[in-house]
């Protein structure tokens, strides 16, 4: 069988997402989908609005047939170790192809990126390094380096906008394909509707995730983002408000972390993964006078720390991320099974002693660092999203199977 990877949160998952994987598979003739999801926490350093064993359900109902987990190591760092761990595990998973969402729509700008890039790789490290000695931000300076070389381009080949940032994403998946000498296809779908942090919902047009959750927390009620989600996503969210779970925000989370930062103190915080130059202190000094985690947050942004980076450093506070924990993941180090469907089955039930990495469907019988963070994790974001009785929300990891799921309507899309 032939399968194609897509890199997913689901954070939930909507109509833009089934598009998405309806297209992918059409595109490159696949008889699957393999997605590779982010666990708990998330890229941009957040907690997830639900569980990972939910959204791997919405994703099997929805057009995915396996769900692997993205390892928190790679799902909470920037746009390049999460591509790399992303592409890395859609490599090792057999798909011939992947493909990503994207605001241009085209691969061709990508590949001409890639090669300009490749060829000005000196001039282009460069001007990032002096973009940042003027107090630039990573993604501000990636910016500015590739507006430098530009000018380089041979005439007739059209560069990607790397201002947008499903552009900026696919960008960096093609480029950690290349530098694994991946033999998958890369391929494009032009984005629905809203961009990608549009928080704003149109009726009649599909809705970001960002937009989504915003309405949901600005009302506490489900109703107004009914139309943007399949039944699946409408049914799963509903049950999850039913069990009285809370939905992830940083705000219901502020309070633990606070705690972590008041009871660790700055020169235990300087350990931590992506703090440095001294930040320590200011984040110290914020939590000792804020109550809310928007105030929090005011105190320490700034033009050289964006929110999306601080965020990172804060889920590593409150998970206890260390820099030297850090050091010894590398590499994606196992393919995390969290579902499928009986294609999905079948698929890796034909490749599994093929597979270049270990297959886990039960953690306890598999000892790594990695998965040792993954676990910590979860169990971290079960202490904020439980209601009642937290101690049944702990350890879910070992005790959840790989969840089966057989149903997809073939269009969930209303």
């Amino acid at each position: 069988m032939k399968a194609t990877g897509v890199v997913v949160e689901y954070n939930p998952l909507h109509n833009g997402h089934v598009y998405h994987a309806q297209q992918a598979k059409a595109a490159t003739n696949a008889d699957l989908i393999i997605a590779v999801m982010s666990g708990n926490f998330l890229q941009r350093g957040e907690p997830a609005f639900i569980d990972k064993w939910a959204r791997t359900k919405m994703a099997l109902a929805s057009g995915v047939d396996i769900v692997f987990e993205l390892p928190y190591r790679f799902a909470t760092g920037h746009a390049t170790v999460f591509a790399h761990g992303a592409i890395s595990l859609l490599d090792a998973a057999g798909c011939t192809a992947f493909c990503f969402g994207s605001e241009d729509g085209d691969i061709e700008p990508f590949h001409n990126t890639l090669d300009l890039l490749d060829n000005n790789s000196e001039e282009y490290n460069q001007a990032i390094k002096n973009a940042m000695q003027e107090g630039l931000s990573y993604p501000m300076a990636l910016n500015k380096a590739y507006d430098a070389v530009q000018p380089n381009t041979e005439k007739g080949g059209r560069l990607v906008d790397l201002s947008k940032p499903n552009n900026i994403l696919g960008f960096h998946y093609m480029q950690a394909a290349r530098t694994l000498n991946s033999s998958m296809m890369p391929t494009t779908i032009k984005r629905l509707g809203a961009e990608y942090h549009d928080d704003t919902l149109e009726v009649n047009k599909v809705a970001s995730a960002t937009g989504i959750r915003k309405s949901f927390f600005s009302t506490e009620k489900l109703d107004e983002v009914l139309n943007f989600i399949p039944e699946s996503t409408k049914n799963i969210l509903i049950e999850w408000q039913t069990e009285r779970m809370n939905f992830g925000n940083w705000e219901s989370f502020y309070p633990f972390l606070r705690f972590s930062i008041l009871r660790d103190g700055p020169a235990h915080l300087s350990t931590i993964a992506d703090l440095s130059e001294g930040i320590e202190n200011l984040i110290y000094r914020a939590a000792k006078k804020n109550d809310t985690f928007q105030t929090f947050m005011n105190d320490i942004k700034s033009k050289r720390y964006t929110w999306t980076r601080i965020q990172r450093m804060l889920t590593h506070i409150l998970t206890g991320f260390t820099k030297e924990m850090r050091s010894e993941i590398d590499v994606p180090a196992y393919l995390r099974l969290l579902g499928m469907t009986d294609k999905g089955r079948s698929y890796l039930s034909g490749r599994k002693k093929d597979l270049p990495l270990p297959l886990i469907s039960k953690v306890a019988a598999f000892s790594n660092p990695s998965l040792d963070m993954d676990i910590q994790a979860s169990d971290i974001y079960a202490l904020a999203i439980g209601k009642g009785s937290i101690a049944s929300k702990i350890g879910l990891d070992y005790t959840i199977s790989p969840i089966m799921n057989n149903y997809f309507s073939g269009s969930p899309l209303k």
